[in-house]
């Protein structure tokens, strides 16, 4: 009998301690709510410029640690025979070229390098990045201006104008999207894509349908809705029944005609190719009057000198590079800040 009571009253205090407590918890937790900060986060990082200096050394660390060897030359004034090897493989390395490069060692040889060897580099990569890279968007009155992209498949080309219609949607303008290039498989559903993400209107055809009908279309459509521009795929390989090159230049003399005009034709170039970009590029700058260079995947494994190579070589400015997948990763090429990446220590 003794035990029970003990039991019994062990249980009674028991319960009388648990009601103490959750009473003590009901009156904390209002005065605990109360003494909670009203903004938690007063101040929001901004997101860093893809354009800067230290994203692009991110970007770009195949291209950087090409580089290395140069920033490492300590000194000034005369250079070398062996420090002038190293400067030269490593601008061949690079994809400078043959010609660019031996400009450059020819000034270091004569004037050596009276403020270190990245510093007269660097003067010697922006003295070679001087080209108008300005964009036109507006056409004579009354037409709809068109940007006409052209290059191989595989580069990326598809892509870019997906990218690039999200930067003019951004920007508050309308965008007309013209599927012309009807010989790949899937590659109008993969320009429709981007028309529904970036809110883009969009005109193509069936797979080998006539590419000048499309861009024929995509004007008349701009035009009747009020576009601001169009931008305009084009193949990317040989036709069975006519030359890729005379095909082109077909679908250009289309863009150009009323109501369209072109004011940019861009090529596009995959950087990771190399000096293979530029054999590229000579074969289409006839046929489409090329206004400027959109080039690819410059990250990865890609080697940056290619665009001091395409610039010197071809007299074209990069106005484009693509330095990730994300849709924000196509950005305007800064030679300024390109050339600190490769070569600030």
């Amino acid at each position: 009998m003794i035990v029970v009571i003990i039991v019994a009253a062990l249980v009674v205090l028991l319960g009388a301690v648990l009601v103490v407590r959750r009473q003590s918890r009901r009156s904390v937790a209002p005065q605990l709510r109360a003494a909670m900060p009203e903004v938690l986060v007063r101040d929001v990082s901004a997101r860093p410029s893809l354009g800067d200096v230290a994203t692009l050394e991110r970007r770009l660390s195949s291209s950087r640690s090409i580089f290395d060897r140069v920033r490492s030359i300590s000194g000034v004034g005369s250079l070398s025979e062996d420090q002038l090897a190293v400067v030269e493989e490593v601008l061949l390395r690079s994809d400078v070229g043959v010609t660019t490069t031996n400009e450059i060692l020819s000034d270091l040889r004569e004037n050596g390098a009276p403020e270190g060897v990245a510093n007269s580099l660097r003067d010697s990569l922006l003295s070679s990045l001087r080209a108008d890279r300005s964009v036109r968007l507006k056409a004579s009155e009354g037409r709809v201006p068109v940007w006409l992209f052209v290059g191989v498949n595989g580069v990326g080309k598809t892509t870019s104008i997906g990218k690039l219609a999200q930067r003019h949607v951004n920007e508050g303008r309308s965008v007309t999207l013209a599927a012309g290039d009807t010989f790949r498989a899937a590659a109008a559903e993969q320009l429709e894509q981007w028309a529904k993400r970036t809110g883009s209107d969009i005109v193509r055809a069936n797979e080998g349908a006539d590419p000048g009908s499309v861009v024929h279309d995509a004007l008349g459509r701009a035009q009747a809705r009020g576009s601001d521009i169009v931008l305009a795929d084009t193949a990317g390989r040989r036709s069975n029944s006519t030359n890729l090159l005379d095909e082109l230049a077909k679908i250009r003399r289309v863009a150009d005609r009323e109501p369209g005009e072109v004011v940019e034709t861009f090529m596009v170039l995959d950087a990771t190719t190399g000096q293979n970009a530029l054999n590229q590029a000579r074969e289409f700058l006839a046929a489409a009057s090329v206004t400027g260079i959109v080039l690819t995947k410059l990250d990865g494994t890609a080697r940056g000198g290619i665009v001091i190579a395409i610039e010197r070589e071809l007299g074209i400015a990069v106005k484009y590079v693509g330095i990730g997948e994300g849709v924000d990763d196509l950005i305007v090429f800064d030679p300024q800040n390109f050339v600190d990446s490769l070569l600030d220590a």
